[in-house]
Parts: structure tokens; sequence; C-alpha cells
């Protein structure tokens, strides 16, 4: 057992919160720009007061509280089930394996399923990993708890290292609370995770690399991009630059840690610099810090602009920073009370637990991508009437297909163990049967009421016999059951092929 006042609870609560509006309003104008590169020192922004004001907008903050909300109408006993019914209703702009979560769940799809490979091509991807911090914040020396939770709220979204992610960062938080050592805390994410994991494993490596090369981040980083940087089946980064892997971006947040040395900038700079997701990282490791640090405590440069902000909700939540520290601290005093622990009214009792790794669940048996074929390579068979995809605002996409018309049809022989047949979801998305060599078809749709988003999966199979393979979709020249263009809802556009190997 061991005590922590009310006050320094509270206090590092908000310093949590607090340190992850900063480290995404910090990151956020390199976002993306730089992908498998260093960013120059240079090229990161000046810091001033009102950027915080950022994060009010910020999905990885506004989706995270609004899960937390789950468990104040729910409880601490909410079911996936009960966290994918708030993700299914909910209305705001979604990436990745959110997106195709809860176009899952609304589809049908069970909430224990959403996430899962079969149904979602970003299983991996660091969706959970950045909106899993109220699990942390609320479990205070309890990673066995942050564990049980993520394997709860996770599921909607990822599996496997999507979902340990998750774990990684909530068991840094658990610690952080009675632990400052960076290397300590990141171990402790570490023991959180099943060791076969490739997510344990880039981990490992990220620490016994900061061992062999203590004074430079950089060669750690060339490190991990040698071994790390490659192969993502996301649709989007396969054989792309861009990879938004859970694991590779868990590495930079780790490597900032390490290398940041308990100094908050420092911590910041060097996550940052390490790029991809530049500004969900560095959320992640300025969270963990601004526990260890409690709010009072982070510097006066980076919080300033806070006091102004405080009161103000969230994009598409219920809550200001004042709320949800206020929220958070309440589930923090439940759950020690569950776990046997006890609220003494000015102090908090927590029953501190040892990390356990959690049961191995991965999915890392795709193969490798070899190749995009674009729809308009000549090893494509089109057949009826297909059209150059207009997209929004009337530019038109050259290499995407579009037909409505039933009957329409395209196939293509590939050689390989897998495949991400990628289109685009749309308003006025209709169903297409695709057919796998002699298999019986498989009805798909394209449908999605949130609007247009191109390059994701309309249909992916992994784990075929090694060989050649007939893709060929048919275009039923139906809508979507439950479209709201029950007429003229009937497209289907087609962009490519990502082979596996």
């Amino acid at each position: 057992m061991r005590e922590l006042p009310l006050s320094q609870l509270q206090d590092k609560v908000k310093g949590g919160w607090a340190g992850q509006m900063i480290g995404v309003s910090y990151g956020a104008p390199t976002e993306f720009g730089w992908k498998g590169e260093i960013i120059p020192e240079e090229e990161l922004p000046e810091w001033t007061p009102e950027r915080v004001q950022n994060s009010l907008r910020q999905d990885d903050i506004y989706v995270d509280m609004t899960f937390a909300e789950v468990l104040e109408k729910k409880g601490l006993r909410a079911t996936t089930e009960d966290f994918g019914e708030m993700f299914k209703n909910s209305r705001y702009r979604l990436w990745h394996a959110n997106l195709v979560g809860r176009r899952n769940l609304r589809h049908g799809i069970p909430a224990t399923e959403t996430g899962h490979p079969r149904y979602n091509a970003h299983a991996n991807d660091i969706d959970f990993q950045i909106e899993a911090d109220f699990i942390g914040l609320m479990a205070p020396g309890m990673p066995r708890a942050t564990n049980d939770f993520c394997l709860r709220a996770g599921r909607v979204m990822n599996y496997g290292d999507g979902i340990h992610g998750g774990m990684f960062v909530c068991g840094m938080y658990a610690a952080a609370f009675f632990e400052s050592d960076p290397r300590k805390l990141v171990e402790a994410g570490l023991a959180c995770l099943p060791p076969e994991s490739p997510y344990a494993r880039i981990i490992s490596d990220t620490l016994e690399w900061s061992r062999q090369h203590p004074d430079d981040w950089t060669a750690v980083w060339r490190l991990i991009e040698d071994k790390w940087d490659r192969d993502d089946p996301c649709p989007h980064g396969a054989l792309a630059p861009f990879n938004i892997d859970a694991k590779l971006n868990g590495a930079y947040v780790a490597l900032g840690l390490l290398y940041g040395g308990g100094d908050f900038e420092k911590t910041l700079r060097v996550v940052t610099r390490a790029g991809q997701d530049s500004d969900c990282n560095p959320a992640s490791a300025g969270g963990v810090l601004g526990v260890v640090y409690g709010y009072e405590r982070i510097p006066e440069k980076f919080k300033a602009g806070i006091p102004e902000i405080e009161d103000e909700k969230f994009s598409y939540t219920n809550h200001s920073l004042r709320t949800i520290t206020e929220a958070t601290v309440q589930r923090a005093i439940e759950l020690a009370q569950q776990r046997g622990g006890k609220f003494l009214g000015d102090t908090l009792v927590v029953p501190v637990e040892q990390p356990e790794p959690a049961p191995l669940e991965v999915w890392d048996d795709y193969g490798t991508p070899v190749e995009r074929i674009p729809s308009s390579d000549e090893r494509w068979n089109w057949k009826g009437r297909w059209v150059t995809h207009t997209a929004g605002g009337g530019r038109k996409r050259e290499g995407m297909k579009r037909a409505w018309q039933k009957g329409a049809e395209t196939s293509i022989r590939f050689q390989g163990t897998g495949f991400i047949l990628t289109g685009s979801y749309l308003t006025s998305g209709g169903k297409a049967d695709v057919y796998l060599d002699d298999e019986e078809p498989v009805t798909i749709d394209a449908y999605m009421e949130d609007g247009e988003r191109g390059g994701e999966s309309l249909y992916h199979r992994f784990g075929l016999e090694p060989g050649p393979h007939t893709v060929r979709l048919v275009v039923r020249g139906e809508p979507y059951e439950g479209s709201k263009e029950e007429k003229k809802g009937r497209d289907i556009v087609v962009h490519d092929l990502i082979v596996f190997r």
C-alpha cells in the first residue's frame, strides 16, 4: 500500500491532462511533415502560450475524453459494448483504425470485433494508443487494472499491437504517480506487454540501444528505422514513407522519455523531431511527464496559456480541463477502493500492483507488402462502364475508377499470400460482390455517412496459399441498406491492389 495525498493526486492528474494538451499543441505544426526523417531543430516552431489552445480541437484528446465519459455513465465495469455504443453514436471526424472501427459498428459488426484485422486493416495503427490516457490517469500504481481496461476499450478500434500501444502508455502513466526515472517508466510500460509481441520487442530494442548510445538519440532513431520502419500493413502506409503504426510511434515516445532525461522541454523536442505522428507522440510523452511533474511543476513557459482556457470545453465533449481532472480523480478513488485501497478523506491509500504481461494476441502474419498495382495498370481487366472518379471539390482523381451500373466489373491476377483491395468510402457508396479464386462471393459495400475517404480497404484477405490468385469485383448496382442516398447511392470506386507476400 502507498499513500497518495489527495492534493498530490489532483495535481498529478491535472498535470497529465495538461501535459497532453501541451505536447499535442507543441507537435501539431509538424504532424506527418517528416516521414522516415528526423525533423531539423530549426523547423520546430517557437512555443508561445496561445498555441496550447490548439489542444481544444485535437482528436487524441476529445476522443480520449469521450471514452472517459463512458465510465462516468456506466461505471468502472463498463463493457466493450458500452464503449462501442458511445463510439458508434459519436459525430466527430475520425481517421484510420478509429474511422473503420466506427464504420464497422454502424454496419452491425459487434464491438468486440470491430478492431479485429478480419474487419479492420488498420488494426495495428496508433489510434487506441493516443486515446487510452484516461485509463492510465485514473490508475495510480495499478497497471494490472490498466491492462484490463485497455482490453475492454481498445477492441473497439484496434487489435494486437494496436491495443498493446494503449497498455504501454497506460503502464507508464500508472508508474509515473510514484516514479520519476524515465528509464524505469519505460520499463514499467514494457512490463505490461507480452514479451513475444513485436511491440515489446521494439521497446526492448530501444532500451538496449539507448544503453549502447547514451549520448546520441539520433543513432538509436536510425537503428529503429532500419529494423522496424517497414512492412506496415496500413492501407495508407504500405510501401509508403507514411507510418502510423502504433509500435513505431511508441518507440519514438520511449526515445523522447529516455533522452529527455526528465527535462520537459528536451523530452518534447526529441519525441517531436523523431517525426511521423509528431503531435500524438509528444502528447503521450508530455502526459506521462505531466504526471511525474504535477501541474504546479510544469514549466511556466508551457502552461502559461492554460488558465485562460481551463474552463473551455474540448470539442465534442462535456469536459474542460477543470472538470476532466475532477472526474478522473473521482475514478481513481473508486478504482483504488475497488481493488482493496482506501480513501481517508485527504489521502488515497493505493494498492500498488506489480505489472503483469497481457496475454499474447497479435496480428503479425500478414506478410510483407511487395507491390501496389494502381487501377491504371494494364494488368487490370475492366468490363462495363467505368469512369474517372471525381473527388470532393470537382477534382478528377487519375487512377481512381468509379462505376455504379449493375454488372460492371474489374479483375486482376497477382502472385502473393494476401491483398488489400483499396477504394473510397462514400456517402453515395453502394454494394458489390468480390470473388477470390473459386470461392463463393463476399458482398461488400462502400457506404459511409461521414463523407468521402479514399485509400481504404474495400476488401482484404491474408494467409492465402503462396502462388497466383485472382480477385474479381462485380458492381451490384444497389445502395447499402440504410444509406441516406437510397436512390443514387450505388457507387463503387477502385484505387489499387496492395499485394502481400
